[in-house]
């Protein structure tokens, strides 16, 4: 499976329900098992197969988002920042960022799915995602 942007996070951007440069961001971990759908898919409550293990919490860790425009080109980007689970056990196939809204899962929009090109595996060491490219809009 691709990475996608799911289709929500665009209609969540237009009416406003989530502004990239100043909501909170949080990156949740699945196994193999997790089928995205980029067009069902709204909530963090549609997202499946979560992983579990040492030294990683339900609903993953916080991600950071910078927004820049670029005026030359008409493009502005959404780049996600590196997270991190120290001392970590876990396998995971996909990372989903999601608007936390720190309650229920039925609240957090989605945002995209990236797919780690297979299942990444961490034993007591430190599981990282990097992300290598961001988000981009153009006019």
């Amino acid at each position: 499976m691709a990475s996608l942007v799911y289709d929500s996070f665009w209609d969540d951007l237009s009416k406003g329900n989530v502004v990239p440069n100043t909501d909170t961001y949080y990156l949740m971990l699945t196994t193999s098992a997790y089928t995205a759908s980029k067009t069902a898919h709204l909530k963090r409550s549609d997202v499946t197969n979560e992983v579990t293990g040492t030294g990683y919490t339900a609903g993953g860790n916080a991600v950071t988002c910078t927004v820049a425009k670029n005026t030359g080109t008409n493009q502005e980007t959404y780049t996600f920042g590196s997270v991190s689970w120290p001392t970590a056990t876990i396998a995971a196939a996909y990372g989903v960022i999601y608007k936390h809204r720190g309650g229920l899962a039925t609240a957090d929009e989605l945002v995209a799915m990236v797919d780690f090109g297979g299942t990444v595996t961490s034993t007591g060491g430190t599981f990282q995602v990097t992300f290598s490219s961001p988000i981009t809009i153009q006019n």
